[in-house]
């Protein structure tokens, strides 16, 4: 229900913003590899908890430079025809991946639990012997 919203949205903002449709793709392109780069920083599989804070904050600074970045390098190759439509797109796409990105990180982990569950809910034959006691009794 929700993907199908999304890209009914994307695609009607994309018709309305058919004169300026590189500022639309200008705005998909940098908030795509922005969220993108960011998530990948922030969520990354570390043996030290306490680095998860630091990943977070390196993040969000890979987040801000490759906008800014990305936005410099636009702005000179003059592919924004309209600033107005090149942040709403921005705006709307940067939502659309983080949320596609944390289905994403919710799907894994449930794979990865139900694969968990699998293993530790399957039983195991146990074919130890008991040995049993040999104690003798002395004979009177």
């Amino acid at each position: 229900m929700i993907f199908g919203l999304i890209i009914l949205l994307s695609i009607v903002a994309g018709i309305l913003s058919g004169e300026h449709f590189h500022s639309f793709m200008a705005g998909f392109g940098i908030a795509a590899v922005a969220i993108g780069t960011a998530y990948w920083l922030a969520f990354r599989a570390t043996r030290y908890p306490q680095l998860a804070l630091l990943m977070l904050l390196v993040a969000m600074i890979a987040k801000l430079g490759i906008t800014v970045t990305g936005v410099v390098l636009v702005i000179k190759t003059n592919l924004i025809s309209s600033p107005f439509i090149f942040s709403l797109s921005y705006l709307f796409f940067s939502i659309v991946v983080s949320y596609g990105y944390f289905k994403l990180r919710e799907y894994q982990m449930s794979v990865a639990e139900k694969r968990n569950t699998v293993v530790s809910a399957t039983p195991i034959k146990r074919t130890a012997t008991l040995i049993a006691p040999t104690t003798t009794t002395p004979q009177i």
